[in-house]
């Protein structure tokens, strides 16, 4: 099942979405009763939602310390 979520779990309080994926609350809880075609949609707003949170992650997530280590490889 593909996911956006790369282990930054944290909602920013002013937007309503997660810092790390761009998703509410209530759509990572219920990610995996949607369909295909229902997490497509919403994959395709998370880039502009992220755009609207205050902050950035501080930390290095695991799924991009892992791209550099590839990388760097």
């Amino acid at each position: 099942m593909e996911s956006p979520c790369i282990l930054v779990c944290s909602i920013d309080m002013n937007t309503g979405y997660c810092f790390g994926c761009g998703r509410t609350g209530d759509e990572i809880g219920a990610w995996t009763t949607y369909t295909d075609a229902e997490r497509r949609a919403i994959m395709a707003t998370l880039p502009a939602r992220l755009e609207t949170v205050e902050r950035k992650p501080r930390r290095e997530t695991r799924r991009s310390r892992m791209a550099r280590e590839r990388e760097a490889n």
